[in-house]
């Protein structure tokens, strides 16, 4: 008899009421898979976009289907030509359904877990450390000594950037709203801008390099704050090519990702206390919904969690 779990699926496009938690069968991990037991699984916004049907065209989908690209947890089985883990090691990476009891991973996008590194600290990694990661160093390929302004720098992402480019030896500028200002500046950053009160291109001196979440209005005023010859890393869409050439720039936007090593070090980084992570919520899974509908509003303060089982 199979095994069930319980598993958020959306069965269709649409908003938050497309969620709907059931029963499902188990995966069972193929050649050169594992299969994981979740502990923690990170709620990002692709998540809901892919389910409001924004970015089908790009991350096409099988009705139904179960969210989730990034978690932690321990591996409850091996596939077939899997040796590089058993099962009870402690793993976070890339899986294929995180908001559900078990995912299956390949086991090349699964990374071991240092001892001193917690499950929530571990899930947060892939959503925001990794992305903040490959902004600066995989995209951005930032230096000690150059100056970095880093968009939205109290979000999921930025709030890593922030100390990351701290870590590498860059002058740090971060935008931030008022409540955010202070979280900003505990992070390490040299200079906040509260961009509700203040316009970041009227006060900002050239930079070398700019990491923009943020897209829109941002991104069009971020070009005149480059020193010729920076770099705009955009981690919402593809940055403008007439703007960039126009202004003797680099624009980048999801060309390369990190390494496996990458995330060692950056798992190194945390377990050791130098990078600290920020927990805006954390939801049951039968809350998946109500995860959703927060990260939805887009505002908040570090990366929200789906807390499956425990550790």
């Amino acid at each position: 008899m199979s095994k069930m779990m319980q598993a958020a699926q959306i069965h269709e496009y649409g908003g938050p009421d497309m969620l709907k938690m059931g029963e499902v069968e188990v995966p069972q991990p193929n050649t050169g898979e594992v299969l994981v037991r979740i502990v923690y699984a990170a709620v990002i916004p692709l998540d809901f976009k892919l389910r409001n049907g924004w970015v089908q065209d790009v991350f096409p989908v099988t009705f139904p289907y179960i969210p989730g690209f990034y978690a932690s947890g321990h591996i409850e089985a091996v596939g077939p030509d899997v040796t590089a883990f058993k099962p009870g090691d402690r793993v976070f990476g890339n899986v294929k359904g995180g908001y559900a009891e078990y995912a299956v991973a390949s086991a090349n996008e699964l990374v071991h877990m240092p001892a001193s590194l917690s499950f929530e600290d571990a899930a947060t990694i892939k959503a925001g450390a990794e992305a903040a990661w490959k902004a600066l160093f995989t995209e951005g390929e930032l230096e000690p000594g150059q100056t970095v302004l880093i968009h939205a720098a109290a979000g999921g992402v930025g709030q890593f950037a922030v100390q990351l480019a701290k870590w590498k030896g860059a002058t740090v500028i971060g935008t931030a709203s008022t409540a955010n200002l202070d979280f900003v500046k505990s992070l390490g950053a040299d200079h906040v801008i509260d961009y509700t009160t203040t316009r970041f291109e009227e006060v900002v001196p050239r930079v070398d390099l700019i990491v923009d979440s943020v897209g829109g209005d941002t991104e069009i005023r971020s070009w005149s704050v480059l020193k010729r010859g920076g770099m705009l890393v955009s981690l919402t869409q593809p940055p403008s090519a007439e703007a960039a050439k126009e202004h003797g720039v680099t624009a980048k936007f999801n060309t390369k990702f990190p390494t496996p090593e990458d995330s060692v070090t950056i798992a190194g980084l945390i377990a050791d206390g130098t990078l600290k992570t920020s927990i805006d919520a954390s939801f049951p899974l039968n809350q998946a919904k109500n995860a959703l509908e927060k990260s939805e509003t887009r505002h908040g303060r570090g990366r929200i969690l789906l807390h499956v089982s425990s550790s």
